[in-house]
């Protein structure tokens, strides 16, 4: 039996996944690293924090399974889009990894917004007007940094750093380049413009490859750290906004995938360039025929580890005695307040926000708070929350790719039937949920299955992903939803006129 790793290369962690060739988990492991918010505008990461976490998760897994009739014959790779590092001629990093969460390039998304340069970037390489994208990353460096931005011999993303380090092969494939805003996404290749306004050269730049491309071989020293043959294949695999699409099965268009992690996002497959004409939704180019169009929103789960620490933190201890895990606890509170929670509405925008206002400066807030209101309203609220703002691009989605014929969600949140069915009531339409929740890793694998000849059409990921719970609206309860949603909405256009100011205030007293 031979063995293939699905690696997740997330925002706050490294999930991997141990497969067998028939899609069977044999193990996983999931490691941590530190996100730096020196500034309100900062989201940093340690390139080789990340690079030590993926080591540590592999070899876990690989001594978790202790395999014994076979080899892991590959490893694949799943990561988190927009990142963006410096490296001088050596391929040391100058830089930490600027994380998509980071808006230090605001005020150039700005300026591009408000000259119309932005739109026309837009429409060439399908990257929205806004500071999580490299493109305007670079504007940053080359504008506030201009030192380091002459010593930089090459710009990568986390996911090419790490497979350097392993193999000493540079590469970069179409999906995670087209998240770069620097790619063209009708031609696939770097964009001449792009390039042109940033400053830097196609030579500063990875090779452009398909995301089945594999290479074999592996740096001794991690070989044998991890216990895997040097000979292993490596396959560049995708984003993981294009993964997590794939590994719930959304490969047809017309079918939403929903996907909450830290971040959270809806996304689906179109066979050609559909562009939003008020740029609300990206379009990345992923494969011959398939073209991934969606919103992705900073504001997931990482809004109910806020809650989670802000309100609840005396209530772990007694969680933890009775053997319930913290985030299960949550949603036994939550669910002892009426849908709507009593007319509690949160906005999520605790880290500005992407899709749907794509603006850095967004902040989040409690409406409607009264004396009746406990925190158990509020910890509903946050969840409710986070449920309209994704209601809310699906909303932008429809309007360019038409109504869904079927939406499918995975992420951490479709363990909670709470959430879950939130969702469904929300949206008004059924949530399906795979069985395999860890869409991202799967995908991988499944790619991994694809270059080794194994496999040869996506659809056929749909075999590995078991049966299906499906949720169906409550009409008692998405009566009160239909109330509230509209009263979110206008309430994120009327706040809109005030984020730059209070996001001002705190940048200038940072506390």
């Amino acid at each position: 039996m031979d063995y293939i790793i699905g690696i997740d290369v997330g925002t706050t962690s490294t999930k991997a996944l141990l497969y067998d060739t028939d899609g069977k988990i044999y193990a996983k492991a999931n490691k941590g690293y530190t996100l730096y918010q020196d500034t309100p505008d900062m989201a940093e990461e340690d390139p080789d924090e990340i690079f030590n976490a993926t080591l540590s998760a592999i070899q876990e897994v690989v001594a978790k399974a202790q395999l014994t009739d076979g080899k892991v014959i590959a490893i694949s790779w799943s990561a988190q889009q927009h990142s963006l590092i410096a490296l001088d001629k050596d391929f040391k990093p100058l830089t930490r990894t600027l994380t998509w969460a980071d808006n230090r390039s605001e005020k150039y998304a700005r300026e591009y917004k408000e000259n119309g340069r932005g739109m026309a970037m837009y429409q060439r390489t399908g990257l929205p007007i806004h500071p999580m994208g490299p493109f305007y990353k670079l504007l940053y460096f080359k504008n506030e940094q201009p030192d380091l931005f002459k010593r930089t011999a090459y710009w990568v993303g986390i996911k090419e750093y790490i497979i350097w380090k392993y193999t000493g092969v540079l590469k970069e494939e179409i999906s995670m380049a087209a998240a770069s805003g620097l790619l063209n996404m009708k031609t696939c290749d770097w964009d001449p413009e792009a390039l042109k306004e940033t400053g830097i050269t196609k030579d500063q730049l990875p090779e452009l490859v398909d995301l089945t491309d594999k290479f074999q071989g592996i740096k001794s020293e991690y070989a044998k750290v991890m216990g895997i043959d040097e000979d292993v294949y490596f396959v560049m695999g995708a984003t993981d906004g294009a993964l997590s699409t794939i590994g719930v099965g959304a490969i047809d268009s017309g079918v939403l995938a929903i996907n909450i992690g830290t971040s959270a996002a809806v996304r689906t497959f179109v066979d050609k360039p559909r562009i939003d004409p008020k740029a609300r939704l990206y379009c990345y180019p992923i494969m011959k025929g398939k073209y991934l169009v969606g919103g992705p929103i900073n504001n997931g789960g990482i809004v109910l580890s806020w809650a989670h620490d802000a309100l609840f933190a005396s209530e772990e201890q007694a969680a933890r005695l009775l053997g319930m895990d913290s985030y299960d606890m949550l949603s036994k509170i939550a669910a002892t307040v009426p849908a709507g929670s009593d007319g509690l509405i949160f906005h999520p925008y605790l880290g500005g926000e992407r899709a749907p206002l794509w603006d850095a400066n967004a902040r989040g807030s409690f409406f409607g708070l009264n004396r009746k209101h406990t925190k158990a309203h509020m910890i509903r609220a946050v969840m409710e929350g986070i449920m309209y703002n994704l209601y809310s691009v699906t909303l932008a989605l429809k309007e360019v790719t038409g109504d869904p014929k079927a939406i499918l969600a995975a992420g951490g949140f479709a363990q909670s039937k709470l959430w879950t069915q939130m969702m469904a009531d929300i949206f008004e339409n059924d949530i399906i949920i795979p069985e395999s929740y860890e869409s991202g890793s799967l995908a991988a694998m499944f790619l991994a299955k694809m270059a080794l000849g194994m496999e040869d059409k996506l659809e056929d990921i749909k075999k590995y992903l078991g049966k299906e719970n499906k949720y169906q609206p409550n009409e008692e309860t998405f009566a009160r939803y239909r109330k509230l949603v509209p009263i979110y909405l206008r309430l994120s256009r009327e706040f809109s006129t005030e984020y730059k100011a209070i996001a001002d205030y705190q940048r200038e007293f940072p506390g």
